[in-house]
């Protein structure tokens, strides 16, 4: 071969060189600045579909959201080179999300066998696992926390399984565990306040959930969560104002409502009692017997018999089987009503539901009271004290 022929090769060959080194570097610059469909077209400019390129080609569909072509690329760059492990990473990942769990299943269990260590190919196997409502997830996730104590993903997964199937001790100490590298992680603070409120340790509950709000993770159910611990420590004013921070979020909720008109008459503001409990009933779609238990009371402790009867008579058309409100409208009608006979036959009507079964104590004192009626309309002589 001549010199000048050798020398032309060498300068085409150059020339070529560097086009393909000048599509490669504008790809990257477009794929950096989200430009995908740019990158792909300057990397299909590319006549060597090396590895490199397939993988980068791979990753510009997937980002511009066509998974099919990015499979299909991953896909090719494994049948060459099938020791690849990012890629077969990246391939069942995309398998996975793309809802072929079966083969991302596959794969990832190859994976886990050929590397037993790895705590991400369990944690990975682990969500596909649950994607396929298959119970052996969960073990996966305890075999990436024993290979990797501070795994955050699946400390979050194994302590909230065992906060819902009742082990709260092991919630409490998973919590703990993933909190010590990342005191901020939210959804692990959540579950170890949840742990400590099912255990009745509502101080330290109050501590985790108000971490939850300064953190800005305030919420309905994490405000009602409050409030109801500070019910049980009988702070009731900090329980209101938890309350009324969960009504923000859900003005609609039935529940807050009623939580908020049993906490106003607790502390004598009958007003506000009556607004959220009226709200409560208005709210709920089902059997309303407590609701109305409950406004019948505070209008008992407001000294207002004839509206307290009203709604004791309410929550039995509820349901008949509330001792508590039949006892209850039994007291209203001994204030309200002046006839003696009436008063005496409420509480009658309480023995005579309730006499063989109910609350020992309701029946003595209904008892007791029928019996000072009775004396007081001389129908049972009062007693002497002779024998």
């Amino acid at each position: 071969m001549k010199l000048k022929n050798l020398f032309i090769i060498i300068i085409i060959f150059s020339t070529k060189a560097e086009a393909q080194t000048s599509a490669l570097a504008m790809a990257d610059s477009l794929y950096a600045v989200g430009d995908y469909s740019g990158a792909i077209q300057e990397l299909e400019k590319v006549n060597s579909q090396s590895e490199a390129v397939l993988l980068k080609l791979a990753q510009a569909h997937k980002a511009q959201g066509n998974p099919a072509a990015a499979l299909s690329y991953y896909k090719t760059v494994l049948e060459v080179n099938p020791k690849k492990l990012l890629t077969a990473v990246a391939y069942a990942r995309l398998l996975s999300s793309t809802g072929k769990l079966e083969q991302a299943d596959s794969i990832f269990q190859e994976l886990v066998k050929k590397y037993p260590m790895n705590a991400n190919f369990h944690y990975q196997l682990g969500l596909v696992k649950e994607q396929r409502k298959d119970s052996t997830a969960i073990k996966h996730y305890n075999i990436t926390v024993l290979l990797q104590k501070h795994h955050q993903q699946a400390l979050s997964k194994v302590a909230k399984s065992e906060l819902v199937h009742g082990k709260l001790m092991r919630a409490e100490r998973l919590s703990k565990q993933g909190l010590e590298f990342n005191p901020a992680n939210k959804t692990l603070l959540s579950i170890l306040a949840q742990a400590y409120y099912f255990q009745k340790e509502y101080k330290l509950a109050i501590e985790e959930f108000e971490k939850l709000v300064d953190l800005g993770a305030g919420s309905e159910f994490i405000h009602r969560r409050l409030g109801t611990a500070y019910f049980y420590l009988e702070d009731y004013d900090s329980a209101l104002e938890h309350f009324n921070k969960a009504l923000h979020y859900g003005p609609q909720n039935h529940s807050t409502h009623y939580s908020l008109g049993k906490l106003y008459a607790l502390k004598g503001e009958y007003k506000n009692s009556e607004v959220h409990l009226l709200e409560a009933i208005l709210l709920k779609d089902v059997l309303l017997d407590e609701e109305f238990t409950s406004l019948g009371l505070t209008y008992k402790l407001s000294k207002k018999p004839k509206q307290a009867l009203t709604y004791f008579n309410r929550a039995l058309e509820e349901n008949p089987d509330n001792e508590r409100a039949m006892f209850e409208r039994a007291i209203a009608a001994d204030s309200y009503y002046e006839d003696l006979e009436t008063r005496m036959n409420y509480y009658q009507a309480y023995l005579d539901r309730f006499g063989e079964y109910g609350n020992p104590q309701l029946i003595r004192l209904a008892g007791q009271r029928i019996k000072d009626i009775r004396e007081e309309m001389h129908l049972e002589p009062a007693t002497s004290g002779e024998q």
